[in-house]
């Protein structure tokens, strides 16, 4: 067991659920190998506790660091703030400044609002839409965090939210009297979408859905919903927290032809750094005086700093093309050494946010067998893969080499005895959140 492992074991004694993000938790990688902690980390470089490096080839930063770690210009900006004092009574003017950055990238806006975190700034959405049309029922498509408004599709019969992305959500400790209020639609059916609506005819207060995630919009699928919350006076809230910032320089939905009333942001747009935007147009927006929405930390000049740096890089070094890029090559990648060992694979998700799955029974431990094989070669890799700035065209080639190897023993053993699971040296790794014990 290596430093970071037995740091984990003692965490776990002191920390409910040993870490803050499920995404984090080691057991969702690769129990008892997994490099549990970091000591450093700078481009897509990263440094465990016992000095061994890692090229971070699976979710940089859960999706946050685009740029990749510790980008100069970013925290260059994030020091000078601290110098100039992070916190104060008065207003940072790094507000108004990044304010600016998201308006004139997005045009059809006219007002802002911060908080810190996704999730946080998806909860203060749906408040500002509910309290601007006076009603109560949101219609959701995606995965929009851990609220209280958001786990109510759980209260119903079933796991609503499993069909839409994660599994085991449970609505512990949510009141049971918000049953019905989220409803739940699937991405490009819109004949769903039309039957809610048509349900719950003048109850509806905002549809909130991921513009973009796996899937690209077919049959135009948000033009319809857009035209279909604008008739009925519905709020259209378009979650960019993980989207954002990856296909352009902005929100997804730039490229897709389709605007929103709301848009919310995170993730990418700070590069690490605990920020998160509500944008949208100014007679909605407005209702976020009639209701209280306010939070010390929201003022912190800090990540301000960084996001104003971090915007300002995305634009200028064309981040967006960047990422495409390195995404294509992967997916193409994956799919060509499949091939070429006869193995079964299905690749997908937008270029920047990459993933693939074995299709095989018992996926889990190819999983893991393919996480403890990369880990051997010196790559945090999953199943999945988020680009960033600092994802070399050589350090693709070395990554994609590895995965070559690695997807050929694969092959070798599905037919072996003991087959992939014989191979593993550890236990199978941990899916989704329903396995939190």
């Amino acid at each position: 067991m290596d430093t970071g492992w037995k740091f984990y074991e003692e965490a776990k004694k002191r920390i409910a659920g040993g870490t803050q993000l499920l995404s984090k938790r080691p057991e969702m990688w690769l129990p008892g190998k997994w490099p549990c902690y970091y000591q450093k980390a700078k481009g897509c470089g990263v440094w465990d506790l016992d000095g061994k490096r890692y090229y971070d080839f699976c979710i940089m930063g859960v999706g946050a660091n685009v740029l990749g770690y510790a980008f100069d210009e970013v925290d260059e900006a994030a020091k000078a703030a601290i110098d100039r004092g992070g916190m104060c009574t008065l207003n940072a003017p790094e507000e108004r400044e990044v304010a600016e950055q998201l308006l004139e990238l997005h045009p059809w806006a006219d007002m802002v609002r911060y908080s810190k975190t996704g999730g946080e700034a998806m909860a203060i959405a749906s408040r500002i839409a509910r309290a601007h049309t006076g009603k109560d029922v949101v219609l959701v498509c995606g995965y929009h965090g851990w609220h209280d408004w958001y786990l109510a599709a759980n209260l119903t019969k079933g796991d609503p939210l499993a069909e839409v992305h994660l599994q085991g959500l449970m609505p512990a400790g949510v009141p049971k009297g918000l049953a019905g209020t989220n409803l739940i639609f699937h991405y490009n059916r819109f004949d769903e979408f039309e039957a809610l609506i048509a349900q719950n005819e003048g109850k509806i207060a905002a549809v909130i859905m991921e513009p973009v995630r796996n899937d690209f919009p077919e049959d135009d699928f948000l033009k319809k919903i857009r035209e279909v919350t604008r008739e009925k006076g519905i709020v259209l809230i378009f979650d960019e927290v993980s989207s954002g910032f990856r296909l352009c320089a902005g929100g997804s939905h730039l490229t897709l032809g389709v605007e929103p009333d709301l848009a919310v942001f995170a993730k990418a747009m700070t590069n690490g750094y605990p920020l998160s935007a509500i944008i949208g147009k100014g007679d909605v927006m407005s209702a976020a005086q009639d209701t209280f929405i306010s939070s010390t930390f929201w003022t912190e000049r800090v990540s301000l700093a960084a996001a104003a740096a971090a915007i300002e890089c995305f634009k200028a070094r064309r981040v967006a093309e960047h990422l495409i890029a390195v995404g294509t090559a992967v997916q193409e990648g994956w799919r060509q050494s499949a091939g070429r060992h006869g193995l079964k694979i299905h690749v997908g998700g937008i270029y920047p946010m990459s993933h693939f799955s074995f299709e095989y029974p018992q996926p889990l431990a190819y999983k893991t067998f393919f996480t403890q094989e990369m880990l051997k070669k010196g790559f945090l890799a999953g199943t999945m893969c988020y680009a960033s700035l600092a994802h070399t065209e050589e350090l693709v080639r070395l990554y994609l080499q590895a995965c070559d190897e690695v997807f050929a023993e694969v092959k070798r053993l599905i037919t072996a005895e003991g087959g992939v699971t014989g191979a593993l040296e550890g236990a199978v790794c941990h899916s989704g959140f329903e396995r939190l014990n």
